[in-house]
């Protein structure tokens, strides 16, 4: 997933040993465009992030994964970025256009999964 926005606050950075040796993590906030913007916290791990970029007020373009995990009944959300850049510049990727397309065609159902004009005859395989 990608999400674009103006960074807005940078948290501590976290360090620590592992059994895989030291590791960091990075958290910042992003705040997207918008008629109701949204504010979002994502973390870095590690060295996907340039700190380069990570200047209050930079729009990113941001490219992170959502996990979610239970603990003690309640769940979890982290969005873990794998991939920083900075909005506009040439290495993000250009805009597209949005282009509204014919509606699409539907597809033919194999025999096993196509619905009789019957309607009464429960033919489904479980």
């Amino acid at each position: 997933m990608e999400i674009k926005g103006r960074l807005i606050h940078m948290l501590p950075l976290q360090t620590g040993e592992g059994k895989n040796g030291t590791w960091k993590k990075q958290d910042f906030v992003i705040e997207t465009d918008g008629q109701y913007p949204k504010k979002v916290c994502i973390s870095a791990w590690g060295d996907k992030f340039n700190e380069n970029y990570f200047n209050i007020g930079n729009d990113l373009l941001v490219s992170f994964d959502a996990e979610s995990r239970e603990y003690n009944g309640r769940w979890f959300t982290d969005l873990k970025a794998w991939k920083i850049e900075l909005a506009g510049s040439e290495s993000a990727p250009a805009p597209t256009a949005f282009k509204a397309s014919a509606p699409a065609q539907p597809t033919k159902l194999a025999p096993e999964f196509a619905v009789s004009a019957e309607g009464d005859k429960d033919d489904l395989p479980f």
